[in-house]
């Protein structure tokens, strides 16, 4: 029987990738080290002993009147009138079981025919049931603020599209060999285009702004952040450390300190436990979507758009349908699914063959159940959705 998502996807998502083997950039040579190296640059936490004496807050001597309460009992019955008589009126409670009242607070807000994901959700406060559905409306709003143009690429004078697919392809490879989380790789490539398409960037700096854009998303995702060290060396030494601080400033300022693009990961764990889909199922998707952060035609498109549409083509190969649930929370029909789903068929088909298979090859691994390898994505649904040219 297969396994159901539950509550949450994030355990089965969150293992950390296997490492591969030299990233590379072009034709440029790029070394690694063991990142065991980076360690010794944390500084431990040192133990704070008890504040002396005369540090701690609240130490002066101060001499004050003690007042004797009266003890006996007569006097406590008079003290006690006393106080209650200034004391305003309270009105009376009363407890009543309301024994109809079965339905949740968001229940309520819930057409009739749609399935509440978060009602037994209320008594796990990491789930945050009561405003689940407030965060991911206004994640939605979020990312029409944070917009990536098509063909955002168009007028500048050195970077094509050829070399952002050179770029985030070693990108993964980075991102793997460091053993970072999903989301920040998902948040580089983020980083790196809403820059791309506001400045103009020379060839010779465009790796440093991608391993800039690593680093953001490192401190903005990560626990424990790779140093300078590791991604000027992971680099080749093609920077030095001073052009990546110099760079992150300037970045950062371009982008007014915004980081908070919502992440197509954000909303795949939705729809997933919308649609009570196997594991497998959401593993698969979770291909689809990383496939599409190397193509440039697809960079536009928004985070809750990605997910869905991969998350409804994943579901197709598995002869599952797109329910009423599925289209209210991923707030998509299949109508609107299928253009996007169409491109991501092609680019499934041709991932194997491609130049840049950084990807194509994480997947290929044990640890990832040889997803890209699958049978099911060389099936004749897969090669008649590429075919078609719709209005996309």
């Amino acid at each position: 029987m297969a396994t159901r998502l539950g509550r949450s996807v994030s355990s089965v998502e969150n293992t950390r990738p296997p490492a591969f083997g030299k990233p590379q950039l072009q034709t440029a040579r790029v070394g690694l080290k063991p990142l065991g190296a980076a360690n010794k640059n944390v500084v431990g936490v040192r133990r704070i002993n008890s504040l002396k004496q005369s540090d701690k807050v609240g130490c002066k001597n101060v001499t004050a009147k003690t007042t004797v309460l009266p003890t006996s009992k007569a006097q406590k019955n008079k003290l006690s009138k006393t106080n209650s008589a200034a004391l305003p009126p309270l009105a009376k409670l009363s407890v009543k079981d309301d024994s109809n009242q079965s339905t949740s607070y968001s229940s309520l807000l819930l057409p009739n025919d749609i399935t509440d994901v978060d009602e037994h959700d209320g008594d796990n406060p990491q789930l945050c049931a009561q405003y689940v559905k407030d965060i991911f409306n206004y994640l939605s709003a979020l990312e029409l603020e944070y917009p990536i143009r098509t063909n955002f690429l168009a007028g500048k004078r050195e970077v094509t599209k050829d070399m952002r697919a050179i770029l985030v392809n070693w990108l993964v490879q980075v991102h793997a060999r460091f053993r970072l989380l999903q989301e920040t790789l998902y948040l580089t490539v983020a980083v790196l285009d809403r820059y791309l398409q506001e400045n103009e960037v020379s060839r010779s700096k465009l790796q440093l702004v991608g391993v800039t854009a690593m680093f953001i998303a490192c401190k903005y995702e990560e626990m424990y952040v790779p140093t300078m060290d590791d991604f000027v060396h992971i680099s080749d030494n093609a920077f030095s450390k001073s052009d990546l601080l110099k760079m992150e400033v300037v970045m950062l300022k371009a982008l007014k300190f915004s980081l908070g693009r919502p992440l197509p990961l954000h909303f795949l764990r939705r729809v997933s436990k919308a649609g009570l889909v196997d594991v497998s199922v959401h593993a698969m998707a979770k291909y689809f979507m990383e496939l599409s952060i190397l193509e440039y035609d697809m960079a536009h498109l928004q985070p809750s758009l990605i997910a869905a549409a991969a998350l409804w083509l994943s579901l197709q190969l598995s002869e599952e349908k797109w329910t009423r649930d599925l289209s209210y929370y991923s707030k998509y029909t299949e109508k609107q699914l299928l253009p996007v789903a169409r491109r991501m068929c092609r680019m499934i088909l041709s991932a194997g063959t491609t130049a840049h298979k950084a990807i194509y090859n994480k997947y290929r691994s044990q640890q990832y159940d040889y997803i890209s390898s699958h049978p099911r994505l060389q099936s004749s649904k897969i090669k008649e959705l590429a075919a078609q040219h719709g209005q996309e």
